[in-house]
């Protein structure tokens, strides 16, 4: 699995503006500022931290978060085609 529970809490607890995004095969939870970074140059945005509220809530549970995770997880790997 790519995307887990952690790193969609890791994406809950950032800045009001930030994003999941895969760089380089790695998981990152990075600002909107972070965007233009030569480090983040080519990274896929796989979901706002606004859109991942409004998917799971401010209180997400475990069980919200898990099956969020293996949704992101299942639309990423089939973009590998």
């Amino acid at each position: 699995m790519t995307i887990s529970t952690q790193d969609l809490r890791r994406l809950l607890d950032g800045d009001e503006d930030s994003a999941l995004v895969l760089v380089e095969g790695r998981v990152e939870v990075i600002t909107a500022d972070q965007k233009s970074d030569e480090a983040f140059r080519g990274a896929l945005e796989v979901i706002s931290r606004r859109e991942l509220l409004d998917r799971v809530g401010s209180r997400s549970s475990e069980d919200r978060l898990e099956a969020q995770a293996a949704a992101l997880d299942t639309a990423v790997n089939e973009l590998g085609g």
